[in-house]
């Protein structure tokens, strides 16, 4: 399957409304503007979609990897967090950063990638947060 990866336009926006619940519609505008999400695609087909912040307004932080439950464990995922690396390396970025909940599967995919636990954060009523960086 040949991917592409795009950052999104207008045109994608009332699709990831629709999918990205975890932030409001300006967010979402802003990220858009921003170029802060990448989408990946097959055959005119949205597979998945990736949404970055910067930690300390300077490390690209991977806020959001989703992937549609039809085209998990394809290699997907692992495509579009390289894709990303290489887009923060372009820009110069040394280190790139994410997190999961420990109770969460996607730890042992992101230490395959070569990304290290960094730290943990915790929350009221949450599991642990795993922070996690990879040098570029």
């Amino acid at each position: 399957m040949q991917i592409i990866f795009t950052y999104p336009t207008h045109k994608h926006f009332e699709w990831l409304k629709t999918k990205d619940h975890h932030i409001n519609k300006f967010t979402l505008q802003k990220k858009i503007d921003d170029k802060h999400i990448i989408i990946a695609e097959s055959k005119g087909e949205i597979l998945g979609w990736l949404r970055f912040g910067l930690f300390w307004d300077t490390i690209p932080f991977m806020n959001m990897l989703f992937v549609e439950e039809t085209h998990r464990n394809k290699g997907v995922g692992k495509k579009l967090v390289q894709f990303w690396e290489s887009e923060m390396q372009k820009q110069k970025n040394k280190l790139v950063m994410t997190s999961t909940q420990s109770d969460e599967k996607a730890q042992h995919f992101y230490r395959k990638l070569g990304y290290s636990d960094v730290g943990s954060l915790t929350l009221p009523k949450e599991p642990l947060e795993i922070i996690f960086m990879k040098k570029l």
